[in-house]
């Protein structure tokens, strides 16, 4: 993290404290200290020595601005635009008219975190380490529309999605009408969500490979192509917050807020005109430590479910078939 993206931060929440608590005599230095420990990755002891203060006093501090930054959760992680095609999709004769009505993209990814020795083999993924597996939403300006933290690593993506749409408290985007996101193929391809077509090249190095010849395989890639925008959040939102690559022994509830709070400051500073968003190649992917267990190797994890089995049979199998044959049939024009 940078120096103006610290500056930033700072601005924002002495503003917030200062509408909410009428008092901000001493917020810089508490958010000084937050911003040492997840955005530079900073121990609570080393955070209090650089400020002469306490562990007990830092941790104080961050926990108290890092709740108040997840209450700003309602106003930075706001819904999707249902009404508007995003630009990247109306000003790409790639995407458009064929995504028109796509209003984001979805993954998981995962979060190590430190959990007591009993729930460990509930928390432990397949890489073999404990992780929060993180439901995220995301625009195609690489923001977080939506976010769930808290699920246990071993819990599957799309068992995170269908709870967070069956569960009213989760307050899932559900999109209307027409409208859908990009998933991969680790879902299930219905109403509201387009995925990839199984065992065909997805990945954009394998499209690179063998070239456009296929009418699947031109509609993976320009699929896979769109939906990089989360993957692209997710190395942007990692590289900014180290604190992302190790969550410290909090309790698992402020392990989770403070998932939640990098997320809100993703999308501040992401909406700052004055902040560079640039990343490297290597922060763009999505590296090994996210642990997607979507993809085109999800099909071996987890037996496809009747539905997905139908899909071309299904309402949203016949709009990806009537879309890839129409991009097929305009391929020559982009």
């Amino acid at each position: 993290m940078d120096p103006d993206e610290e500056l930033a931060i700072i601005i924002l929440v002495m503003d917030y404290f200062y509408r909410k608590l009428r008092s901000a005599s001493r917020v810089p230095q508490q958010v000084m200290m937050f911003l040492l420990v997840v955005g530079h990755g900073d121990s609570s002891r080393r955070s209090g020595y650089e400020w002469h203060h306490s562990t007990k006093t830092v941790s104080r501090h961050f926990n108290n601005i890092c709740s108040r930054i997840v209450g700003l959760a309602p106003q930075l992680i706001g819904p999707p635009d249902f009404n508007n095609i995003p630009p990247l999709i109306a000003n790409n004769s790639r995407y458009f008219p064929y995504f028109r009505d796509c209003v984001g993209a979805i993954d998981g990814t995962h979060i190590p975190c430190i959990v007591d020795a009993h729930l460990q083999p509930a928390y432990r993924n397949r890489k073999g380490y404990t992780s929060q597996n993180v439901l995220a939403v995301v625009d195609f300006d690489l923001k977080f529309t939506y976010l769930v933290a808290g699920w246990e690593g071993s819990v599957h993506d799309a068992r995170v999605l269908r709870e967070a749409m069956s569960d009213p408290t989760f307050s899932f985007p559900t999109p209307p009408g027409e409208k859908y996101f990009l998933v991969d193929a680790g879902y299930a391809n219905r109403r509201g969500f387009l995925s990839p077509y199984r065992g065909t090249n997805y990945h954009l190095h394998d499209r690179r490979r063998l070239g456009r010849d296929r009418k699947k395989e031109l509609f993976n890639y320009r699929h896979a192509s769109l939906r990089n925008a989360v993957e692209r959040t997710f190395g942007i939102w990692k590289s900014r917050f180290r604190i992302l690559r190790g969550v410290p022994h909090y309790p698992l509830r402020t392990q989770r807020d403070i998932i939640i709070a990098c997320a809100v400051l993703h999308n501040f500073l992401m909406m700052s005109d004055d902040v560079d968003v640039s990343v490297t190649a290597e922060e763009d992917a999505h590296d090994e430590d996210d642990m997607d267990q979507g993809g085109d190797t999800i099909g071996q994890d987890a037996a496809p479910s009747t539905q997905q089995e139908e899909g071309h049979q299904t309402e949203m199998g016949r709009f990806r078939e009537a879309l890839t044959e129409s991009m097929w049939a305009c391929r020559n024009q982009n």
